[in-house]
């Protein structure tokens, strides 16, 4: 995950500074925000310009600052479902401890209480760069196999569907009106197209997604 990035908003500069310097002796990327306002400008042009995020990332938020507060801004983040690809790890005083253990009952990654202990937060850095990866990765297949469906024609759809259902070529010609020999042709362009050798495997690639059924 050479290229991860983690990003810091913390409206404390001298915290940003730490945390900034902290990942640079791991090797780890940051971009800093002074507050959630900037980071919420940052990610709606990156909207804007249509760009997706491809790599690890994760938000390292604080909970109390001027304007937009940390869990507003996290509330934005979960609308939007950006969390799981991008991890939220909320940095919190004594007094803000319960409002981020609600936050990650909402689906923050985790939070670190200041003063926090390096090695114990760039464990969990690195536990969010992970989890981000991981979705990432998920993701980039599910694009993948919906790519691939789309390059299907009506009657290859057809047949796949009835492929994965179980049924032998002789019973989907007959289902379908069309000959065995025309099964055997569509059969072996739906294997070509979804990358797979065997209907078993065709069926394992489309039950993660509900695909095929329509």
């Amino acid at each position: 995950m050479d290229t991860a990035t983690v990003y810091i908003v913390d409206d404390d500069a001298e915290v940003r500074q730490a945390l900034a310097w902290l990942l640079r002796s791991r090797r780890v990327l940051s971009e800093s925000f002074a507050s959630a306002e900037a980071f919420e400008l940052m990610l709606a042009d990156r909207m804007a310009r249509g760009v997706h995020q491809r790599q690890a990332a994760c938000l390292l938020l604080d909970v109390r600052m001027p304007g937009m507060s940390g869990l507003a801004l996290f509330d934005r983040l979960v609308e939007r479902g950006e969390t799981a690809a991008m991890p939220v790890i909320f940095l919190t005083g004594h007094a803000n401890v319960p409002t981020a253990v609600a936050s990650v009952k909402r689906g923050a990654f985790d939070f670190c209480e200041k003063p926090f202990s390096d090695n114990l937060l760039v464990d969990r850095i690195q536990a969010a760069l992970q989890a981000s990866a991981a979705h990432l990765a998920q993701w980039r297949e599910q694009q993948h196999l919906e790519q691939r469906l789309r390059e299907l024609t009506e009657r290859e759809r057809d047949v796949m569907r009835l492929v994965v259902g179980g049924l032998p070529n002789k019973l989907i010609a007959d289902q379908l009106a069309i000959s065995v020999r025309t099964v055997e042709v569509h059969r072996a362009r739906v294997f070509d197209k979804m990358q797979v050798r065997s209907a078993v495997e065709l069926a394992n690639l489309l039950r993660p997604a509900g695909a095929g059924g329509g």
